[in-house]
């Protein structure tokens, strides 16, 4: 049996989809239980800029019905980015050691262990309710592979306790020809997931992964972040700039064939578009592209009856 593709988007209150996809009026209190009238799945971006609060992550389970799975990327300090002091719970503040630009920096594994235990502490109204799905590791690009790397992924592996690691690397020499088949075997022995990645080719790059559709865990996640080659290193622009890409047809019948076979293999598929900026809706307005290529890829995908999940 192959597994269902659940499609849907990364966050679902951008500015994007706030403005241009959601009906005219829709309160903030509204946004998620319409998002989840036409997709069953999301993934929760905020969490990397803040850690979430339990009252928060209790309203998500109850604004979204049954069946509903949220996956949630994990605190910018889980993942060795440096964070700014008040992101931080005002108590950890004074302990939290910080650069000449007044970002944490560089904590104590100690320190780093009560962030996981808070972060994961606040998920449990969606593990409770079987609605959490994995906690995404996006890694910055200066993470490159080496022995001090595959150590924290091990230690960070083991924090998590039954909560599934989705790990996305930013830097080429993960997935490069010399380390790519050790990597893979790497995280599927820690029973993690390898996060497939569509993003634009640029050759040279090092901040960019190659597209590898390989299963190291029986969860096939794919992100798609556009292919705008002319604004992903551009300097001083930002992520709407950076992710500004509406994929065509063409692009998206690209992974027909990889998703298939990627959900024959998997028990539970899912695909994320990262693409958050608009373009325009050929009527004289804009229109969200996530929203509109994770709706068009449903479409394909039925179309080519590849198992695809959609609310009704």
């Amino acid at each position: 049996m192959a597994a269902d593709i659940r499609i849907g988007t990364c966050s679902w209150a951008d500015d994007a989809l706030s403005k241009h996809w959601y009906p005219p009026g829709t309160k903030a209190a509204e946004r998620l239980p319409y998002y989840a009238e036409h997709f069953d799945t999301v993934e929760v971006d905020s969490t990397y800029y803040r850690l979430p609060s339990e009252e928060m992550v209790e309203r998500w389970a109850e604004r979204t019905p049954e069946g509903f799975v949220m996956h949630v990327k994990a605190f910018g300090l889980m993942t060795r980015h440096p964070v700014k002091l008040e992101s931080l719970p005002p108590d950890l503040r004074d302990e939290a050691p910080t650069d000449d630009r007044g970002r944490v920096e560089r904590p104590s594994r100690e320190f780093r262990g009560e962030v996981f235990r808070r972060f994961l502490e606040a998920l449990e109204p969606l593990r409770s309710s079987g609605k959490l799905g994995g906690i995404l590791f996006q890694f910055p690009s200066y993470v490159v592979y080496k022995e001090r790397s595959l150590e924290y992924l091990q230690w960070a592996h083991g924090q998590l306790g039954d909560d599934g690691l989705l790990v996305e690397f930013r830097h080429s020499s993960w997935l490069d020809e010399d380390h790519r088949d050790v990597t893979l075997r790497f995280l599927e022995e820690l029973g993690a997931t390898n996060v497939i990645v569509d993003a634009p080719r640029i050759e040279g790059a090092k901040n960019l992964v190659p597209t590898v559709p390989a299963l190291t865990s029986p969860t096939a996640y794919i992100r798609f972040h556009g292919r705008n080659a002319a604004t992903w290193n551009k300097r001083g622009g930002g992520a709407a700039e950076r992710f500004d890409y509406l994929y065509s047809d063409d692009e998206l019948r690209e992974w027909v064939r990889p998703l298939r076979e990627l959900s024959e293999q998997a028990e539970q598929a899912y695909a994320f578009f990262n693409n958050n900026a608009t373009s325009s809706d050929g009527r004289g307005g804009r229109m969200a592209q996530a929203a509109a290529n994770a709706k068009q890829l449903q479409q394909l995908l039925q179309a080519e009856k590849v198992p695809v999940s959609a609310p009704s």
